[in-house]
């Protein structure tokens, strides 16, 4: 890390003040000053300082002097997360990844760009996850398990063995997404919403909102 780079946290909401300590102590521990690092607003009329740290829109950070510009991106959805993703990557800010200094990490995890690991989160072994992923609080990946772009995890995901989860996927907290089998995984489609505390024992259509124990399809 470059102290003359600037970094930042985009956007000011509840979870942006959950990443920000956490990218604060990163920064601290390569000798990064905290002046360096900033809120990425674009809410109109927003305060000038959140927890401390200066508040910008998006075109003030793009002015800062600086070596570089780094971002995570912490905003909940998983569509707008990829389009600023996309607009960052055009006007030249990096993907940026924030983890807890207490995450566990093991043997053999690819691990995408732009990545926000919470307090407490677990990532065994053999593990491949796609860019900007979200694993909020107490959640974990076991092994075998393919993650794609832009999935969220909500606290205390319980995502077992040889699961397979498509991009834009979201998993409420304390969901259990039951362990799949070599050959055979557990798949979780693209854009699926598994709902709070359900109990994944099938695999979920794209699209499809499951709730419930044994998680059953919604119907719209």
């Amino acid at each position: 890390m470059n102290p003359h780079d600037l970094y930042a946290v985009y956007g000011a909401s509840g979870y942006g003040r959950e990443v920000m300590p956490l990218a604060r102590q990163q920064l601290a521990q390569a000798g990064v000053a905290a002046e360096r690092l900033v809120f990425v607003d674009d809410a109109a009329g927003g305060p000038v300082q959140v927890n401390g740290q200066r508040v910008l829109t998006y075109a003030q950070f793009l002015a800062q002097p600086a070596a570089a510009r780094h971002a995570v991106l912490a905003i909940a959805n998983s569509c707008v997360r990829e389009k600023l993703a996309a607009r960052c990557a055009h006007d030249g800010v990096r993907a940026w990844s924030v983890a807890a200094a207490n995450v566990v990490r093991m043997d053999e995890v690819r691990l995408g760009e732009g990545a926000i690991l919470s307090p407490f989160v677990t990532l065994t072994s053999n593990l491949r996850i796609g860019r900007h992923f979200h694993a909020n609080i107490y959640s974990y990946v076991a092994h075998d398990c393919v993650v794609g772009d832009f999935v969220t995890f909500a606290p205390r995901v319980c995502c077992n063995g040889n699961v397979v989860i498509e991009d834009h996927a979201y998993i409420g907290t304390g969901a259990v997404l039951r362990q799949g089998q070599p050959g055979q995984p557990l798949v979780i489609g693209r854009g699926a919403v598994v709902g709070m505390g359900a109990v994944v024992t099938k695999s979920v259509p794209p699209g499809a909102t499951v709730v419930g124990n044994p998680a059953r399809v919604m119907e719209r």
